[in-house]
């Protein structure tokens, strides 16, 4: 069996070999496939497992490091606005190799969620279905690691400032969303599912600050602004208009309940609950 997994030199495919590993998969059965040569070197080099170049927009790379595969992860691609372009040559590469399982990391509910990230993820979806590629989708939900940033700030003003209003957010770290992936990979009955990933328990503005509070060791508020002045303060902190956009319209999201519900899934494919935000945090603040 070889197990092909793209994103391999990023965070979440990263972790996903890893937790093959831990799984019991042989290092020879795993191609860890990614952009950078010499991430993909050092990979090897730690973990004893194979690699391939590999880059969306040439289809030549795809089919190369898919020759003989079994498994594929397609972790979603990081260039926003070009995603579902790429997505399509891997999953016709998938369908030119007669992969036998295709793991998609989406969205949650991208099929029909106003989220602003869920077109690409939809129209991602809606491919794999064409291709007629056995597959299991994985909506993940949010990572823990997306507020890295926000606590430092919380951290050093004892402000945690967002436009989420009373929103919730039902985050995970990377390396339980990781293990989802493995599970899938090795165990049985996941063909042609679809599962709603998130963490067991969603945080609100207040509970961040709170979490905030116990990993800093200091008093950190919780700041709720408008999505016009929170536009001016990413602004004013030098964020250009695109990217400021962006993440007040995700902040948006959240206040409109799009990232706070929590199926269970994602505890259930592991085995173990999934890591709480606190104990997350405390584990930031000590490195």
């Amino acid at each position: 069996m070889t197990i092909v997994v793209s994103g391999a030199t990023g965070h979440l495919g990263r972790l996903a070999v890893e937790h093959l590993l831990a799984r019991g998969v042989a290092a020879s059965d795993i191609v860890a496939a990614g952009r950078t040569p010499e991430k993909l070197a050092a990979l090897a080099e730690a973990t004893g497992v194979r690699t391939a170049v590999i880059d969306f927009t040439d289809p030549a790379t795809l089919d190369a490091a898919l020759a003989g595969a079994e498994k594929f992860v397609l972790v979603s691609g990081s260039e926003v606005g070009q995603r579902a372009a790429q997505h399509q040559n891997a999953i016709d590469a998938a369908a030119r190799a007669g992969v036998a399982q295709l793991v998609y990391t989406s969205a949650p509910k991208a099929t029909d969620s106003a989220l602003i990230l869920a077109p690409e993820h939809k129209a991602t979806e809606e491919a794999i279905a064409a291709s007629g590629v056995p597959a299991t989708v994985l909506r993940n939900g949010w990572y823990h690691e997306n507020y890295d940033g926000s606590y430092a700030q919380a951290a050093q003003s004892g402000v945690y400032l967002a436009s989420t209003g009373e929103g919730r957010v039902s985050s995970a770290p990377r390396t339980d969303y990781a293990e989802a992936i493995a599970a899938v990979l090795t165990g049985e009955g996941h063909l042609g599912a679809v599962y709603e990933l998130s963490g067991d328990t969603a945080w609100s503005g207040d509970e961040f600050a709170a979490a905030a509070s116990v990993a800093s060791g200091r008093s950190v508020v919780y700041r709720s602004v408008s999505s016009e002045e929170h536009l001016s303060v990413l602004k004013d902190a030098g964020l250009d208009e695109g990217t400021a956009g962006f993440l007040v319209a995700l902040d948006g999201n959240i206040r409109d309940g799009l990232l706070g519900e929590t199926s269970g899934d994602l505890a259930r494919l592991i085995g173990h609950a999934t890591q709480p935000l606190e104990t997350y945090l405390v584990a930031l603040a000590a490195k």
